[in-house]
């Protein structure tokens, strides 16, 4: 797949980053160290076995190489001429005593925090890398999804079960994308296939996807910063469709219960769709038929003008947010990019809603009523995950503006090609290659979309995360 990592190389810019993005998590306002309580509460919490057993599935999970705090482990098998898809998730409601010390603390974090220098987790690491974390080759407690699938990817039947199991392998996508591509056997042999007919389902529904390529600030083990930027893997994207699935399996059993949360997102209004249009053709890539989700599919992903066709469609993927109900159904229910009632069920070691979404989809599940601590506090969660969703974009937005920075530092004074991507007025955001920055500068005249510009790098400011270039 597509990938590049720019390193920040002379040790004295170094040195001048680590101390800016030490300072960026006191700006961000992220959360230190967990207070001794919560550390203390964390390492007594213990959840009782589960009365069903499925240690014998060989469930495996699928995360980055070196992940340790693993919220989703599958196992896939046929079923005559369709699936079963079985989808365990960390069962983080078991650990977490509702209204302790922990409990409190995952309010105040919301989600897992991503820097430069090391995650600043949700849980303490004794829960969300340890106890509660899916991993290989020790007994866990998981809140276990079992789908029925019919040979055209469709789900017919499903239920939610709390279960003991135990994984029998931590696959990264590298190594597994690679062992698909050969056609070996192993866990995920059928993730192609079901991901496949999944993807399709979403193309009927009318969903998109966006996938545009990952951005991340990455620390080397020889302590140098870089950025990396690469295109999913499809293992990734038959992956995502798991977890799809499952959220909208959790949104159906809510507003059957007509009590729960949602992810919803609008459909991207009238004008939103014809400035699109018109980027399209600017960029000759016109939207020329059907959705907005089947010309998203349909774009070559080798092709170089296809980056700033999706940093367009960016405009369309807003105003996502999380709508609460409680007695009664809600009509506005749809997240528009998928295509169906959604909710958040997959990551509750890493994101504070999910804990109840769980929750509430258990007892649902199981006939039994819901909880009052969930049920009373749930009118809380939106304005917690949106303070903790700014926090984060805050967070990653300062953190990739400095290693920008500090990328170019060592070319200022010289001049460098970049790629137009979409005009911002006098300005436009540009993608420059080598190394590799995405940033905003002067537009030269005549410059469009698609245009290879030549800038000179005036200043690079590593502190304030700034570079000023010129024509």
């Amino acid at each position: 797949m597509p990938q590049r990592r720019s390193h920040v190389a002379p040790s004295a810019v170094q040195t001048e980053l680590a101390a800016a993005l030490a300072i960026l998590r006191e700006n961000a306002e992220t959360p230190g160290d967990f207070p001794p309580a919560v550390l203390a509460e964390a390492e007594d919490a213990t959840a009782s076995e589960p009365a069903l057993d499925l240690r014998h599935m060989p469930f495996a999970t699928l995360d980055p190489e070196g992940s340790r705090d693993l919220d989703q482990a599958f196992h896939l098998e046929r079923d005559g001429s369709g699936y079963t898809v079985r989808y365990a998730i960390a069962d983080v409601p078991a650990f977490v005593r509702p209204g302790g010390a922990v409990d409190a603390e995952s309010r105040r974090r919301g989600q897992t925090l991503y820097a430069a220098d090391g995650r600043i987790p949700l849980h303490p690491t004794t829960l969300s890398e340890d106890r509660a974390s899916l991993l290989a080759d020790v007994d866990r407690p998981a809140l276990v999804w079992t789908f029925s699938l019919d040979a055209a990817g469709v789900v017919t039947e499903f239920r939610l079960e709390r279960a003991l199991i135990r994984s029998r392998a931590q696959l990264d996508y590298v190594t597994t994308q690679r062992s698909l591509d050969l056609g070996e056997d192993g866990p995920a042999a059928l993730l192609p296939e079901i991901g496949s007919l999944r993807l399709e389902q979403e193309r009927l529904r009318g969903g998109a996807s966006l996938n545009l390529p990952d951005e991340e600030v990455v620390r080397d083990a020889d302590g140098t910063y870089a950025i990396e930027r690469r295109s999913p893997f499809p293992v990734e994207e038959w992956n995502a469709q798991l977890s799809l699935m499952t959220g909208m399996a959790a949104a159906s059993l809510m507003l059957g219960a007509g009590v729960g949360i949602l992810r919803t997102m609008p459909e991207p209004d009238d004008a939103a769709f014809t400035a699109f249009r018109l980027q399209t053709e600017a960029l000759g890539r016109p939207w020329a038929s059907g959705t907005y989700g089947e010309y998203l599919r349909a774009l070559d992903r080798t092709d170089p003008m296809t980056l700033p066709v999706l940093e367009a469609a960016a405009s369309l993927f807003r105003g996502a947010g999380y709508l609460v109900f409680d007695g009664e159904s809600p009509s506005n229910a749809v997240q528009a990019a998928i295509a169906s009632p959604y909710a958040h069920a997959t990551a509750p070691l890493r994101r504070l809603v999910d804990r109840w979404v769980l929750t509430i989809c258990l007892a649902v599940s199981n006939g039994e009523a819901i909880p009052e601590w969930a049920r009373e506090s749930l009118s809380e969660l939106p304005a917690l995950m949106q303070e903790s969703a700014q926090r984060a974009s805050r967070l990653n937005t300062a953190t990739i503006n400095s290693v920008e920075a500090a990328l170019l530092t060592p070319l200022v004074g010289t001049a460098i090609d970049a790629t137009v991507i979409e005009l911002r007025g006098e300005r436009a955001l540009v993608q420059i290659a080598d190394p590799a920055v995405t940033a905003t500068a002067p537009l030269p005249t005549g410059a469009e979309p698609g245009s290879v510009v030549r800038l000179s790098i005036v200043r690079a400011d590593i502190a304030a995360g700034e570079v000023e270039f010129a024509v």
